[in-house]
């Protein structure tokens, strides 16, 4: 493809050399360039894309896309075309899409946004979606998936140039509706830049990512934007209307908006909602006609996942019959609120929750299910957020019986000191600390009794532990399992 057809839409301060050039790809990491390419110069949080120019060019790139201007590259390779951008993650997301010939715009593309929920909502809306008879495509934090054919997930939403392949891919294989989690992350990178959303999602905003945006009102706005920019013209945003956040949004954007919650005055409502360790069994209400509904997931937050993919389901034509026949069929989802059954007399549950209101969701649904004790495993990352430490340290030991506080992925920081900033805001001294997660999860097995329920939060689906920068195999199932197994025989 030449040069000058990759560049349309793209904002270019100016150019050396012909857009006349036939490239033969795309590439950003300047290791992986091969001849012939374009190579886009992209600015991370650790590195800068234009410090490996020399080495795109040494590998045969026959273009670059730079934010920066240059000084004595063009010496180097002097047939090569430079173009001069005003945003490189911007122009690689617009020429990614003309790349690979903007597939969104032949599929019903769902976006799906906010602190929580945004994984088990996508396996939802995936299910109602099959039911209906379509093949999807599905982006996000545990898979990709093309229909049925599952692929290891790299980031929650992927660089541009690889969300577009994905999409390319999913379209030729006959996908005819793809659903994807767009992390803050994504859209403050413009990872989404030109992809037409029939539909986008907002679950809800809580403290998160503030080592990344610094405020809750930035980290707003990230979300915000895909609504009032990424979204085309006749699209759909289903809103939460119990969240303050999402009222606010739905007050700001300009797009259809659909709400739903559990408050008065939600366009779609549930009702009469019960909540037991088999599932839930709910009444939607929505524009005049109301509908019973029922799911094998538990919990009130599966409530509001529920309603934000039947409204997605909804906006882009699915009939109701068909989206409560998806909602029964709802599977299980790995690492959410996922049970761990290996014959003890107590209940063990595994979940994602690495937040201060999904940790809060969490107990509080554990608390609806058993008059036994509580007992809850739990950690904060490293190298995020360090706000919120003390928080999780309130809310575990409020809600609790008892605490085990515990190494999540401490990266490059201290376990100790984690640990010690999770202590700061302890409710109350019904807590020990064990940094090795392993020990602490077997501790807490040991403890359990009948009816009790133990609590394993923070890592979910991750099947590695990332310490002093490397990363080592562990899936808290597997140690669950084990422990239980341990105790079953040793009794």
């Amino acid at each position: 493809m030449k040069i000058k057809e990759l560049l349309a839409g793209v904002e270019v301060i100016g150019m050396t050399g012909s857009g006349e050039l036939q490239v033969s790809g795309i590439s950003y990491d300047s290791r992986k360039v091969q001849p012939g390419q374009l190579f886009v110069a992209l600015k991370g949080e650790t590195s800068d894309g234009h410090r490996f120019i020399r080495s795109a060019l040494n590998n045969g790139a026959l273009a670059v896309i730079h934010e920066e201007e240059l000084d004595g590259v063009d010496d180097l390779a002097p047939t090569a075309s430079f173009i001069r951008v005003r945003d490189s993650r911007k122009a690689l997301s617009l020429t990614s899409q003309v790349w690979y010939h903007a597939p969104s715009r032949s599929m019903t593309v769902i976006g799906v946004t906010g602190t929580n929920g945004k994984t088990t909502t996508t396996y939802i809306l995936k299910e109602i979606l099959e039911a209906w008879g379509k093949k999807v495509g599905l982006i996000g934090t545990i898979q990709y998936m093309i229909g049925d054919a599952a692929y290891q997930a790299t980031h929650t939403t992927p660089e541009s140039l690889e969300f577009q392949k994905l999409l390319h891919d999913m379209l030729a294989a006959g996908c005819s509706h793809v659903v994807t989690e767009v992390s803050s992350h994504a859209l403050s990178q413009k990872r989404v830049e030109g992809t037409v959303f029939r539909v986008g999602i907002f679950t809800n905003l809580t403290r998160d990512h503030l080592d990344f945006h610094g405020t809750m009102d930035n980290y707003f706005l990230s979300k915000q934007r895909f609504f009032s920019e990424l979204l085309e013209r006749n699209a759909t945003a289903v809103v939460n209307h119990d969240d303050p956040w999402g009222r606010k949004l739905a007050e700001s954007i300009s797009v259809n908006v659909y709400t739903y919650g559990l408050e008065s005055g939600a366009d779609l409502l549930a009702s009469e909602i019960n909540t037991s360790f088999d599932g839930l069994k709910f009444r939607i209400s929505t524009r005049g006609r109301t509908y019973d509904a029922a799911s094998p997931l538990v919990g009130l937050p599966n409530v509001y996942n529920i309603l934000a993919a039947a409204g997605a389901a909804a906006a882009v034509g699915v009939p109701w019959n068909v989206i409560m026949e998806g909602i029964r069929r709802s599977p299980e989802i790995r690492g959410r609120f996922e049970k761990v059954d290996a014959g003890q007399k107590f209940l063990a549950i595994i979940d994602y929750a690495h937040t201060e209101d999904a940790l809060e969701r969490l107990i509080y649904t554990a608390r609806g299910l058993t008059k036994g004790k509580i007992i809850t495993v739990f950690g904060c990352g490293g190298d995020r957020d360090r706000g919120k430490r003390p928080r999780m340290g309130a809310i575990a030991t409020r809600l609790s019986d008892f605490v085990i506080i515990t190494s999540d992925n401490p990266r490059s920081e201290n376990p100790d000191e984690i640990i010690r900033e999770i202590e700061t805001g302890a409710a109350r001294r019904n807590y020990l600390t064990e940094p090795d997660r392993k020990e602490a999860i077997k501790r807490a097995v040991l403890m359990a009794e009948k009816n009790d329920i133990v609590l394993i939060a923070g890592k979910g689906h991750e099947e590695y532990q990332e310490i002093g920068g490397k990363r080592f195999p562990f899936n808290d199932r597997e140690v669950v399992e084990k422990s239980i197994r341990h105790l079953i025989n040793n009794t």
